[in-house]
Formats: structure tokens, C-alpha cells, sequence
């Protein structure tokens, strides 16, 4: 698993906030961080199970996620 910095930490908080599938401009919004950077981030989260995406281009944060920011 990668390692799970301070800007992937803001990105799974603010996926848990907004509470439903977002894209990468409205987690970039929430977290204070820009779009671009959060999609990149968004490839590795999701690669190491932490960010699911039901719907395609919309993010949720796992179980697994929320496990790490809790």
C-alpha cells in the first residue's frame, strides 16, 4: 500500500463529508486542494482500495478508507 499523506488524508476527509459520489472538482472544493492534483491522488487511493467509484468519474471513500481517518 502507498503511503497515505497529509493531501490524500484531505481528500478521504472530504470524500466522507460530502457523503455521496463526487467528482474530482467538488473533493478538490471541499478539501482545498486543486482538481488536478486530486485526481491524481484519486489513482492511488483507489488502487490501494481506499476510494471506490460506483458511478464512472464519482468517488467514495471505503471502509477501509474511513478506517484510516477515524
Amino acid at each position: 500500500m502507498s503511503e497515505v499523506g497529509e493531501t490524500e488524508t484531505a481528500i478521504l476527509k472530504a470524500l466522507q463529508e460530502l457523503d455521496k459520489p463526487s467528482g474530482c472538482g467538488d473533493i478538490g472544493k471541499q478539501a482545498g486542494i486543486n482538481w488536478r492534483i486530486v485526481m491524481g491522488k484519486l489513482r492511488g487511493l483507489k488502487k490501494d482500495g481506499l476510494v471506490e467509484s460506483p458511478i464512472k468519474g464519482k468517488y467514495v471513500v471505503t471502509e477501509r478508507g474511513k478506517g484510516l481517518i477515524e
